[in-house]
């Protein structure tokens, strides 16, 4: 089984009615390629480092899947509504499935 894949963002809206646009566009490339939310915009504290007023993880079923959804035509659309309206830091990482603290 491959580890799961994951889409990190850390986001600065600058216009919150236009943004409402893009989340509800972004839905269809999310339900497509099995994206689902951990994390969005919940209380946070920075305790290290730059921080964002908003955090989000949205789980794929692996990394190639966050890949694709990145990269396809649903989401270009959305992404298209998003421009100009946030700064979006954004990185796709791959989950990791090795031992953990309790296991040892």
């Amino acid at each position: 089984m491959n580890p799961k894949g994951y889409w990190i963002a850390r986001v600065d809206i600058h216009n919150e009615d236009a943004y409402r646009a893009y989340v509800g566009a972004n839905m269809k490339a999310f339900r497509k390629y099995g994206g689902r939310f951990l994390v969005r915009a919940g209380r946070c504290e920075s305790l290290e480092g730059a921080n964002r007023s908003r955090n989000v993880v949205i789980e794929f079923p692996d990394y190639e899947a966050a890949r694709a959804c990145y990269r396809s035509a649903e989401y270009a659309q959305a992404l298209a509504l998003r421009h100009g309206k946030a700064i979006v830091d954004l990185i796709v990482i791959e989950g990791y499935d090795g031992p953990q603290p309790a296991d040892t």
